[in-house]
């Protein structure tokens, strides 16, 4: 196998494990909150059934982790991979905040603020994958979409509380 193909298998296979690590932490604090305190909030017409959410993020933390990896397989040494990768782990430390603050300290509104600002880093990130590695940014997609209705729910809890 060629060096540049186990790289780039060794960098996904982390980036996979990473995000799916935070997910894992997010949801230890999510789990708790959902049949007590969330279940207890007025919540929009288009809230998805809880089960939707954990294959959903599931689904998207493996493709926020090869997205990552292909980006990292091309080494850091290179600024722009530094540069995509400081805005992927900026997103990535936003999201597992998102958790902790909407369902840990039960506070929506300051949750959509992170949310916000979320989204614009995310945005960011995605612009940086496309200069490496377009398909990488493509990947990140359905996140982007995902976080935007997120974001929605989120506002919409907010405006019902």
């Amino acid at each position: 196998m060629r060096r540049q193909t186990r790289i780039r298998i060794w960098a996904t296979v982390t980036g996979v494990a990473l995000c799916i690590t935070l997910g894992g932490i997010s949801g230890i604090v999510t789990r708790n909150a959902i049949p007590t305190w969330y279940a207890a909030l007025d919540k929009p017409f288009f809230t998805p059934p809880n089960w939707v959410f954990a294959p959903v993020w599931t689904t998207l933390y493996i493709l926020m982790g090869i997205a990552f990896g292909w980006i990292f397989s091309y080494g850091f040494h290179h600024k722009w991979v530094k540069t995509a990768v400081f805005y992927f782990f900026v997103q990535l430390v936003l999201n597992g905040l998102w958790s902790l603050i909407f369902f840990g300290l039960k506070t929506p509104l300051w949750a959509l603020v992170v949310l916000i600002g979320l989204l614009l880093w995310l945005g960011q990130t995605i612009r940086w994958f496309k200069v490496i590695h377009l398909k990488a940014a493509y990947l990140l997609y359905p996140y982007f979409a995902w976080c935007v209705y997120a974001t929605a729910l989120n506002a919409a809890i907010v405006w019902l509380n």
